[in-house]
């Protein structure tokens, strides 16, 4: 049966039919669905990708709504995972969609990447379960890119696409490049970042529930801006070389 694809006449205009098939035939597993991640996940799904598996276990705080997608005054304590499988579906009633309701444990990586994926776009915001799934995607060979720390920052314009390796003045990178260092990994990882510098003023300390011990305040836009990159990543990544 054919793919309804009228809705995507204004990406075929842009990209031409042939990238197109190519995004509706890629699979793209999106983790973490908060500030940078639920963004990504839905720019993703805007562009046609056909395939998705979203990952995360957490649910909706009030705190959330500030900055996240699936955030709102009236779903507090609901899924992230399920709203942002429901808003997909809703976007794309074709979309391939698996949704994986859990957080990321280092001991669960390796079964969550067992699968078949174009890309992995990673949004989680907690350095141990981070590491082990992008150390285990470059084990597999595996496309992925990383977003680095969104908090504490408010100037969008700075943001950049590079290697790990290059990452600067970012607390978070720092924290990813040593210890995937220590790991025999110094390059190879594309990752979102913006070297400026958070405002420490703004940190909070948490009770370290899911490897989280800090967190930084956010405004409203700069997740999404991470998240928008990400998705661009992605989908000119999968682009790349074909169209």
């Amino acid at each position: 049966m054919m793919q309804d694809t009228e809705w995507l006449s204004r990406t075929e205009l842009l990209i031409g039919r042939e990238c197109l098939e190519k995004l509706m035939s890629a699979h793209v597993m999106v983790v973490g669905l908060g500030g940078v991640g639920s963004f990504a996940a839905e720019f993703i799904c805007r562009a046609g990708v056909g395939e998705m598996t979203i990952v995360d276990g957490d649910v909706v705080a009030p705190s959330n709504r500030n900055r996240q997608l699936p955030a709102l005054a009236t779903n507090h304590g609901e899924s992230k995972a399920e709203i942002m499988a429901d808003r997909l579906m809703q976007i794309n009633p074709e979309l391939k969609l698996h949704v994986i309701k859990e957080f990321i444990m280092p001991g669960r990586v390796d079964e969550l990447l067992s699968g078949h994926f174009d890309y992995v776009a990673e949004a989680i915001d907690s350095v141990t379960p981070k590491l082990t799934l992008i150390k285990a995607a470059y084990t597999k060979g595996l496309k992925i890119v990383s977003s680095m720390g969104a908090g504490g920052k408010l100037d969008p314009t700075k943001l950049h696409v590079t290697d790990i390796s290059k990452t600067y003045n970012c607390p978070f990178a720092q924290q990813v490049r040593k210890q995937l260092k220590a790991s025999g990994i110094t390059t190879g990882i594309k990752a979102v970042f913006s070297p400026e510098a958070p405002d420490k003023n703004s940190i909070m300390f948490t009770d370290g529930t899911n490897f989280k011990k800090s967190a930084y305040g956010t405004i409203s836009y700069l997740p999404a801006t991470f998240g928008a990159t990400l998705a661009s990543v992605v989908i000119r990544d999968l682009m790349e070389n074909d169209c």
